[in-house]
Parts: structure tokens; sequence; C-alpha cells
């Protein structure tokens, strides 16, 4: 049932959507000369798969999990885009075509050992990683692997349609401050 929601909001928007993505390309574009950023990600089963996002961050800033980068790295732009978590908008093409889910657990890197092995023995590569969920509006971040572990399993258990909504519309209203960035 999830599956089929995700495919009729992401399809819904990304339609609904195509001007805002399109005004926010070409701002970014003017920001950084490459407005999206395409990183590997580990998802269900365990499976790599490139995720989409506006970038936030220069360019030249290293590929390490957010909460290892500098708040110096985000740029004007990004720290709008992150403040308003319209940084995640592209992600509904990953949903779209089946990678991700609207509510699922982060999708981390692949050089996050601690964090796959926490996730695996906890059995969260069982489904679909997510835009949001559980830890993200309780503002869990991958700074904390066991614990984002243990709550990402919680969530998987206890998912129903109610809390997938729930998840999606406490994210729109702003719960939640995604992965933290260290403070200079």
């Amino acid at each position: 049932m999830t599956r089929l929601l995700d495919i009729f909001f992401s399809l819904f928007g990304l339609c609904l959507g195509f001007p805002i993505l399109l005004v926010l390309l070409i701002i970014g574009y003017f920001d950084t000369g490459s407005p999206l950023f395409i990183q590997l990600r580990i998802g269900k089963n365990k499976e790599g798969f490139y995720l989409v996002k506006f970038r936030t961050m220069k360019p030249e800033t290293k590929s390490v999990a957010s909460h290892l980068v500098d708040t110096s790295s985000i740029t004007s732009f990004g720290h709008f885009l992150r403040r308003s978590k319209l940084d995640e908008l592209p992600q509904l093409w990953n949903v779209l075509v089946g990678d991700m889910s609207l509510v699922g657990p982060r999708p981390c890197l692949p050089n996050q050992q601690e964090l796959i092995d926490e996730r695996d023995a906890r059995g969260v590569y069982a489904v679909r990683p997510g835009i949001t969920g559980l830890a993200q509006v309780n503002n869990i971040d991958m700074s904390t692997p066991e614990l984002l572990a243990k709550t990402d399993a919680a969530m998987i258990l206890s998912l129903n349609i109610k809390k997938y909504f729930a998840y999606i519309f406490l994210t729109m209203l702003g719960k939640g401050s995604g992965d933290g960035v260290r403070s200079r």
C-alpha cells in the first residue's frame, strides 16, 4: 500500500512542484555552478543507488556524512534550502523510480560502516530508505549510529498508514532539523 502512495505522491509532487524545482535549479546553478548533488547511498537489501538532492555545499566539499562537514562548506543558498527542506525535493525522483520511499530510514553512505553494521543487525535493510521518518522528526542523525539504527528498527516495526502520513506532515511542518553539520 505504501508503494502505491509513494508513486502517487512523488508523481504528484514532481508535476506540481516542477516550476519550483526549475527555479531552484536555476538559482542553484548561479550559486555553485552545479545545482544537483548526486551521491551513492545504501538502499534496500544493502544495494547501492544514486540519491539526488539540490546541492547545499560548495562543490569541492569532501563526500562524507553531513555531521563531519563544517558549516563553512554550506553556501548561503544552501542554508535556505536546508532550513526549508527544499534540498530534498529532487528525491521525489528516487521515490518514483523505487529506490526510496517517502517514509523510511535515511540512506547512508557506503563508508559509514558502523551504521551499516548496526542497521544490518536490526534488519533495517529489509525496507526502502526514505526521505523522512521517526529519526528525522526527532532530530536523530547519523552521528549516533546505534541510536539511529535502533530508532529506524522501531519505526519499521510500528509503521502503519497513520504514522506514514504523520511523519510526512511533521516534516512538512518543520519538525526535525535534518543532518547536523559541525560548527566552526
